[in-house]
């Protein structure tokens, strides 16, 4: 018998990671030895891994400056319509593996390093994740930014380069503790600061009115310097650029008007300008009014527009000469994208420019506006919507508030014609909210200031066009559309499972990278013996890798034969954490009941992060916590159930569990999630999924087929009944046995015996207001679990479904979310063209 291969060697037979000449081999490990020299401080001869790492990082980087170079004068000459992604948050992650992957470079790298004595994946554990994301939202617009690329499009990210990410989850004593993300301390190989292109933004000051037209003065300044980052497509030699703007004080910051001694303190203060960029607001689904927040706001959406103009104005490569000066033409230039309501300052932004500065008559600058826009909702829950107050608005934004009352004005106008005398759909319709403190509703600034509105998976855009925002769509249904997320399939099937990448491609080939619907073809595969039995091993390898990195990195043992299933998302009461909490609890009295008979083991994984102000989500985490410091210790129980909480998740995080995961948990309330895209990574990873009929768990259950996922629950109809019938959840309490147990063992310090009533309140909020009728969905939800378990103990089955689910994939690619946005909302066509390498003087 062979002896196994070695990591190494079997990553090199893995084609997807592209091929690993022998000249390119060896110019990489010239490229490196060089950028290793010179990366050490002369005084210091003996090199660190991280030194190693930024030795690999700017050798890769090399592969893609004169792409970039090249791309950027590509889109110059042929002067394409372009697209700016306008986002207050880019969840990036690492950048060295998803740049080989989209290079090509992997194995060659890999065999660089292995000939030089380094271990990559030890190098690659170096970087530091980029947080300047949440959750979904962030993440949504970095796998946006690949598909682009990959697309050839003219495309842009614009964003904040906050200082501090989202911030880094320690677990102590159960409890959550955020820690800074200091995410920069070392440096940032992939970005590149271009002060030449620093832009003024404004803030205060007053407004005045003159013959000639409105001017804004007496404003304070802050500088807006980019910093850029390449951004690679997937083989086709396009790179793309997304642009994070990060806050500078001017050098005159407060001391034109300083007095004798006042020059530290002046100097000082410059601090509070630059606190714009300083760190990123960690709620996720919440609106918080802070000042700062609004501030970040209007400060990347003015630079980004200065931007966007000066580009539009100058249209040959490095040329300054402003050669276009109609304004008309901008909405055939330019497409501007706004990733829910953060950036809508975009739009009084936009029309201050053209009207105030450009000089341009209202409806013309307004029909310009609204062709440029186009506005991604991404919630539905009230508390996350934007209504900021107008006497804020007046103070920091005086110009910006006057447009708004007149785009109101001119709003109301229009609806008052379509639909006269209906005063309640006037107020109803208004951009300002009249009741109580008044406030800007920027929802609805978004809608009538672009053309097209879109939600994210189609239960969503449904919901949005019969609720939210019914008036508007009755007054203009065109401007509703749907656009149901999608992954990038590099990052997560190719970087971060290339074992199924590779077991997919020895039967269909690798065109399915770029387009994701050949999967399809897997269901000719479903009945193949040795195709069920390679799915089935690359999981179990997984599993065995995760289990090792637990052990390593948690001191957490589990048991790799038993299912892996998993909840990794944020911390929030709709996303139903303790649903799942008290199928742990019921499974658990279930196995201490009849400890002799043979329970389907289970590891369960609860990871994710909860708003540092958000007490409920930090008290869900306590119970995830205290449940498991008692199941784990219980002999009787062993290793069938085990329950971990998977401190700090992050994109990292996920690209190791996800391929790991056996079952997905999706369980929302029906009507709450608008779209998720977890959900989508666990079921291009192998993972089947227990879930309710929410967001795009719907079309994935039409994409694999209906009994191919675990549905259990309410539909949104019957969340709609039970609301206007009036939930009690003291029904459910007293006559489901087994829930009554669970939560009498949660209220009476079952978990918690040093402190019997830490979970009073949690247990309160279930019985008595609970918005999300965690009760509602649990009888359900259990006998749904039983099936999960029978089905786990049939391994042949279970991968049937499993391939079924891979199969189904093909629609959620983010490949095919751009080309809808590009073709349906932002008037651009995708193309699979492959740009000349830079090494070609064609």
């Amino acid at each position: 018998m062979s002896k196994p291969l070695s990591d190494h060697d079997r990553k090199k037979q893995i084609s997807v990671r592209g091929l690993a000449g022998v000249e390119n081999i060896s110019a990489l490990k010239q490229d490196f030895n060089r950028h290793l020299h010179f990366t050490l401080v002369k005084d210091r001869n003996v090199a660190t891994r991280r030194d190693y790492f930024f030795a690999l990082a700017h050798t890769v980087r090399e592969h893609l400056i004169g792409r970039w170079i090249r791309t950027q004068q590509h889109y110059y000459e042929k002067d394409p319509k372009r697209v700016y992604y306008i986002s207050l948050e880019f969840y990036m992650g690492r950048t060295l593996q998803n740049t080989m992957v989209n290079l090509a470079l992997e194995n060659a790298c890999d065999e660089a390093m292995y000939q030089l004595g380094l271990d990559m994946e030890e190098l690659e554990d170096m970087e530091e994740d980029a947080g300047l994301g949440n959750g979904g939202l962030g993440r949504l617009a970095a796998c946006f930014l690949d598909s682009m690329a990959s697309l050839g499009l003219a495309a842009y990210g614009y964003g904040i380069r906050y200082e501090f990410g989202i911030f880094n989850q320690k677990i102590v004593n159960g409890w959550q503790v955020e820690e800074a993300d200091d995410w920069l301390r070392f440096g940032n190989p992939w970005e590149k600061a271009r002060p030449e292109y620093m832009r003024p933004v404004h803030f205060y000051g007053r407004t005045e009115h003159h013959a000639d037209g409105v001017k804004w003065v007496d404003t304070q300044v802050v500088l807006a310097l980019p910093y850029d980052t390449p951004i690679p497509g997937y083989r086709n030699n396009v790179v793309n650029t997304m642009r994070l703007w990060s806050a500078k004080a001017p050098c005159e910051f407060n001391l034109k008007d300083f007095n004798v001694g006042g020059y530290i303190q002046a100097v000082l203060d410059r601090n509070l300008a630059e606190n714009i960029s300083r760190v990123l607001y960690p709620n996720d689904n919440f609106f918080e009014g802070k000042e700062l927040r609004l501030k970040q706001e209007y400060f990347v959406v003015s630079a980004t527009l200065q931007d966007i103009i000066r580009r539009f104005k100058v249209s040959k490569f490095g040329s300054r000469e402003i050669v276009r000066t109609d304004f008309s033409k901008l909405p055939d230039k330019v497409a501007i994208q706004l990733n829910d309501t953060h950036p809508a300052m975009t739009i009084p932004e936009l029309m201050r420019v053209l009207v105030d500065e450009e000089k341009l008559q209202w409806d013309m600058a307004w029909d310009i506006c609204v062709r440029s826009c186009a506005y991604t909702n991404h919630t539905v829950l009230p508390e996350a919507l934007e209504r900021w107050p107008v006497d804020l608005f007046a103070h920091l934004l005086p110009r910006h508030l006057e447009i708004v009352y007149e785009i109101n004005r001119r709003h109301l106008e229009r609806v008052a014609a379509k639909f006269p005398g209906d005063n309640d759909r006037l107020s109803r319709m208004s951009l300002i909210e009249e009741s109580g403190q008044k406030r800007i509703n920027m929802a609805h600034l978004c809608i009538v200031g672009s053309h097209a509105v879109n939600g994210v998976a189609r239960i969503h855009s449904d919901i949005l066009k019969a609720t939210v925002f019914k008036d508007f769509y009755e007054m203009e249904p065109d401007k509703f559309q749907n656009k149901t997320n999608g992954i990038t399939p590099r990052r997560w099937l190719v970087m971060c499972n290339p074992g199924l990448a590779e077991v997919i491609a020895e039967r269909i080939g690798e065109d399915f990278i770029r387009d994701l619907d050949q999967l399809k073809v897997l269901r000719n595969f479903v009945n193949d013996e040795a195709f069920i039995r390679d799915v089935a091993k690359v999981k179990q390898e997984n599993k065995l890798k995760f289990a090792v990195h637990l052990e390593e990195h948690y001191k957490v043992k589990i048991n790799p034969n038993s299912m892996f299933d998993l909840q990794v998302k944020r911390i929030h009461e709709y996303k139903r954490q303790l649903l799942n909490c008290l199928h742990i609890i019921t499974y658990y009295n279930r196995i201490k009941k009849e400890p002799n008979k043979q329970w389907t083991p289970r590891t369960v994984m609860i990871g994710g992060k909860a708003a540092p102000g958000y007490h409920t989500a930090k008290m869900i985490i306590r119970l995830i916590t205290a449940i498991g410091e008692v199941v784990n210790n219980d002999p009787v129980v062993g290793d069938r159930l085990k329950v971990i909480f998977l401190e700090n998740y992050r994109v990292t995080l996920a690209e190791r569990v996800i391929p790991a995961s056996d079952l997905s948990e999706q369980i929302s309330t029906a009507g709450t999630e608008a779209s998720g895209t977890g959900n989508m990574k666990f079921m291009l990873n192998g993972a089947l999924t227990i879930g309710t009929m929410d967001g795009a768990n719907v079309e994935m259950a039409e994409e694999a087929g209906d009994g191919n996922l675990f549905i259990f629950g309410m539909l949104v109809d019957d969340v709609d009944a039970l609301d206007k019938k009036g939930y009690n959840a003291h029904e459910y309490y007293n006559q489901l046995p087994e829930l009554k147990q669970a939560i009498d063992q949660i209220a009476g310090g079952f978990f918690s015996p040093k402190q019997p009533d830490l979970f009073k309140e949690i247990v309160n909020m279930l019985m008595h207001h609970d918005r999300y009728k965690v009760f509602a969905d649990y009888e359900e939800y259990i006998k749904c679990q039983e099936k999960v378990n029978a089905l786990y103990k049939d391994p042949k089955e279970w991968t049937k479904k499993v391939i079924y689910n891979i199969a189904g994939c093909g629609k959620f690619s983010s490949d095919r979310t751009i080309a809808q946005y590009a073709r349906e909302i932002w008037g651009v066509e995708p193309s699979l063209e492959v740009l000349p390498p830079p090494d070609d003087k064609q």
